[in-house]
């Protein structure tokens, strides 16, 4: 059977995917908390990257522009219309992680957006608190304060569900 014409475009996108899809669908589901809109992010997010077709780039400066448009796309996905005017499920789909207990995890999701984005980025992602300012356009005292805030509400809500 004969392969299907693919461009370098399609090739560079495909190899994007494999190397980072896992990745940008977890930052997705982490903001928007809804498994088929995390999805529709990340069809976005490569769309986006095929349509631009970013130069030739490391893979440190690709998986950066990856984090920025998933942000981006989040956000658009958030402030649109028909996402103002639905409701939500109360249940995500969790991705169960070896390394992470999922209680803990269930207790990041229910963290509010900016908060969960950002313990996303710092600890699952490995990011310091100034390229997460620079992902989120944000400064960089303001990343560490939403950090701050971020792990003084995970300690209360596990010390809660511990009681």
């Amino acid at each position: 059977m004969k392969q299907p014409y693919q461009t370098e475009i399609h090739k560079d996108a495909q190899r994007a995917f494999d190397t980072f899809g896992d990745m940008v669908y977890r930052l997705a589901l982490i903001r928007t908390q809804k498994q088929v809109d995390a999805e529709d992010v990340v069809q976005d997010v490569f769309l986006r990257y095929m349509r631009s077709a970013p130069a030739v780039m490391d893979p440190e400066h690709e998986k950066a522009w990856l984090l920025r448009v998933t942000v981006n796309c989040t956000k658009s996905l958030a402030s649109s219309a028909w996402n103002q005017k639905t409701l939500s499920l109360s249940e995500v789909a969790v991705p169960q992680t070896e390394s992470v207990p999922s209680d803990v995890y269930a207790a990041v999701l229910n963290l509010p957006q900016r908060y969960r984005t950002v313990i996303h980025l710092f600890y699952y992602e490995g990011y310091k608190t100034a390229e997460i300012a620079k992902l989120l356009t944000a400064n960089n005292a303001t990343v560490r304060s939403w950090l701050s805030r971020a792990r003084e509400l995970l300690r209360k809500t596990i010390e809660v569900e511990d009681d």
